[in-house]
């Protein structure tokens, strides 16, 4: 399907931002962006093309997406959320996109690194006042072994704590939830996790929200220069 889009903008490199944008917005869509000639306008110009467009997004993004998959709920600390979130990162084929605001759990991390030594393609977005003022963080160590980090910068607090498991496939994961990645969040705290498995248009819709956090982020090594 194509969504064909036309702005009151002008310049090659516009188009392209902006086709990155949608296509991050509804991943496996085939978006068309014509930009108009500049013109004169009472109401705004070329700026004001490009933000009226964009804030259509939010509610084509909220519509409601079919139930369908099975959803697990832990609650800790009484359930095992930790054991439960090893067992998806162990089972992933393909690929692990993450967004952390605390990532502290050794268990967790380890897991990370064993499944991108053996092919999976983990991509990790993490807040960045937690990775580089937690002396606890092991984001660090992630980027260490290989694993592609950016840091969130534009919020007061990059407040996600998300996995999505293999989201392209056939039957996603996704892992949301209030449950950090910390050894706190299992044994001290108390939080929820969900697992939902098999509903790929929320898959979709989650990658699509993790791509959109990924172009606003900053690369790991433009933030620690050694």
């Amino acid at each position: 399907m194509t969504r064909p889009l036309r702005l009151p903008l002008a310049g090659e490199s516009l188009q392209a931002r902006c086709a990155r944008r949608l296509r991050g917005a509804f991943p496996g869509t085939c978006v068309v962006v014509r930009l108009a000639a500049r013109a004169a306008r009472p109401w705004g110009g070329p700026a004001a093309g490009l933000l009226l467009a964009l804030a259509c997004l939010p509610a084509l993004a909220t519509e409601p997406l079919p139930a369908q998959g099975t959803v697990q709920v832990l609650f800790t600390p009484w359930d095992d959320a930790e054991g439960a979130l090893l067992k998806v990162i162990d089972e992933a084929r393909h690929s692990i996109h993450v967004q952390a605001f605390i990532l502290t759990s050794r268990n967790l991390a380890k897991a990370l690194e064993n499944a991108h030594r053996r092919g999976v393609r983990v991509e990790v977005l993490a807040d960045v006042e937690q990775a580089t003022k937690n002396p606890g963080s092991l984001v660090q160590k992630l980027h260490e072994t290989g694993i592609p980090v950016w840091f969130e910068v534009r919020y007061a607090s990059a407040h996600n704590k998300i996995m999505l498991i293999d989201a392209e496939d056939t039957e996603p994961v996704v892992v949301t939830g209030s449950y950090n990645f910390s050894y706190s969040a299992q044994a001290r705290n108390a939080e929820n996790m969900l697992i939902l498995r098999g509903n790929a248009s929320l898959a979709h819709a989650y990658l699509g929200n993790w791509r959109r956090h990924r172009e606003e982020a900053l690369p790991y090594v433009e933030v620690i220069r050694k």
